[in-house]
Parts: structure tokens; sequence; C-alpha cells
């Protein structure tokens, strides 16, 4: 609609930024609030050291409260941009704040209404910046790890740059889901995964199936760094129609990581859908 594309036009409006994604307002946020924020929760963190001082990198977390982006974006040793629902812009609260913190909107409609958003995510990435996204699409109401979506995977393999798994544990204890406030004084660990990197998966078959494999991976290693339960369907979803396959480590030597089953459209829809709160 009309109204629409105003709406995600602003986001990229000159007012708030030139470029999309993360800013000088984040690196002030992050440096006033970064001592804050260890004064008011325990905030454990680990594996930050893999984290490449320059170059693009793409950094997915399971996601199981609000402050999951917000805790990682105060921690991250540099500036890190994320995708979010764009119904935040509807709201006079959230419709500066967050696309100046690093926030690109993303509409879960899917189709060409998502394709602003993953334009704007390859940018931050072809720019040498940190890139962030919740590869469970949704936050997880019971706190379950859930089926990934292959969107990460899909720039990983296009722009040849790693995806670190992210465990986030203890947030949804601060402040769950449907919670209009934070508990203060109370822990959390944030934990960076080793690297995923994409040249393993290339020439594996058909593209959407090496996708798959890739983001399988990413999970098997996020329900390591947390110890969650992994569920083989998407958030917020019932069992797919498609088939769907366990997340696991792929090896290089597997002749073919998962089968070919998804039809073309479903994969499209899964890619559409990568963001979300």
């Amino acid at each position: 609609s009309f109204a629409l594309q105003l709406r995600n036009r602003a986001v990229y409006s000159g007012a708030m930024s030139s470029q999309p994604g993360a800013g000088a307002m984040q690196q002030r946020v992050r440096r006033v609030g970064r001592p804050v924020a260890s004064r008011l929760w325990d905030i454990e963190l680990s594996g930050f050291e893999r984290l490449p001082v320059s170059g693009p990198a793409i950094l997915c977390p399971n996601h199981i409260s609000f402050l999951d982006s917000a805790f990682l974006m105060l921690t991250a040793p540099r500036n890190i941009s994320f995708v979010g629902k764009a119904e935040y812009m509807d709201s006079w609260k959230t419709k500066f704040l967050f696309p100046a913190m690093g926030m690109i909107p993303i509409d879960r409609a899917g189709g060409d209404k998502s394709t602003a958003a993953l334009d704007a995510a390859e940018e931050v990435l072809r720019r040498g910046e940190l890139f962030g996204i919740f590869p469970e699409g949704t936050r997880s109401r019971n706190g379950d790890l859930h089926k990934g979506r292959t969107g990460a995977a899909r720039l990983a393999m296009k722009l040849d740059c790693p995806i670190f798994p992210v465990g986030v544990i203890g947030t949804d204890e601060i402040q769950p889901p449907d919670a209009r406030m934070p508990k203060l004084f109370a822990g959390c660990q944030i934990k960076i995964g080793r690297p995923i990197r994409p040249e393993r998966y290339r020439g594996r078959g058909v593209e959407h199936i090496a996708w798959r494999s890739m983001i399988d991976e990413v999970m098997f290693e996020i329900r390591e760094l947390t110890g969650q339960s992994y569920v083989n369907t998407y958030a917020g979803e019932k069992a797919e129609t498609e088939p769907t396959v366990a997340a696991r480590v792929a090896s290089v030597s597997d002749p073919s990581p998962v089968r070919a089953g998804s039809s073309l459209a479903a994969v499209e829809r899964e890619l559409s859908l990568v963001a979300g709160n």
C-alpha cells in the first residue's frame, strides 16, 4: 500500500541516517549504556574474542526476550545492526528511536515487502559491519529452540561472510515475553560460538538446500551454547507442511546434507520471514 511505502521510506530517509543500520547514536548509547547496564544486571559474557575486529559478520542469537538485541548491542565490541518487525514503525515511541539505534524493519508479510530490509542488511555487511538476525524469526514463548529460517545463510553465502551462533540465557527471566518492564539486578549470559563459514557448503547441490544445511548447523551450535530443547518446527507455528530435518552439525564429507523436498514457494516464504518479535 502507499502508506506502507511511506513508512518504509521514512526508515531510510536522511532525517536519521544517510545509510541503513547502526551509526553514531549506537556508539554513544553503548558508551553510556554499557556501564549502566552492568550495574543494573549481571551480564556474563563469553566467546566475544571470537568476533572479528573488522570486516562483515552475521550474529545469530536465539530469541527469548525483548532484551536480547538490546543486551547484545550494548555488549558488542562495535556497531551491530538488527532486523526487527516493521510494526515498530507504527508507534511514536519506537519509530525514530529503533532505526536510529540500528534496527532495519522488515515486513513479515514476505515477498517484495521484505526486499528493502534484505537489501539494507546486505549494504550493512558490504560496509564491513556486524549484522544481527534472529533465525527463529520470533521470540520463543516456551523457552524451546525452534527451527531456523534461512535468511542469514542466504546472506552469508552471497557475501562470503561467517555466521556466529549466539547463545542467550536468562534474559527471559529478566523480562519474559509480554512483561512490560525488566526485573533489576538479575543475571543473564551471552555466549558467542565458533564461526560457521559458507565455503564448506558451496558446491553441495541445490542452493536452497545448502542454505538449509548451514542454518541447521547454526541452530545446533546455539543449542549447544544454551542447553535448550530443539523443536523442529518454526516458532509460533504448528508442524510445517513441507518435510523437515533435525538440526545437526554437517560434515564436509557428507554426500548430501539434506534431501530436497521443500517446495520453492515454501523456501521463498521462509526467506521472507527472517525477523520479528
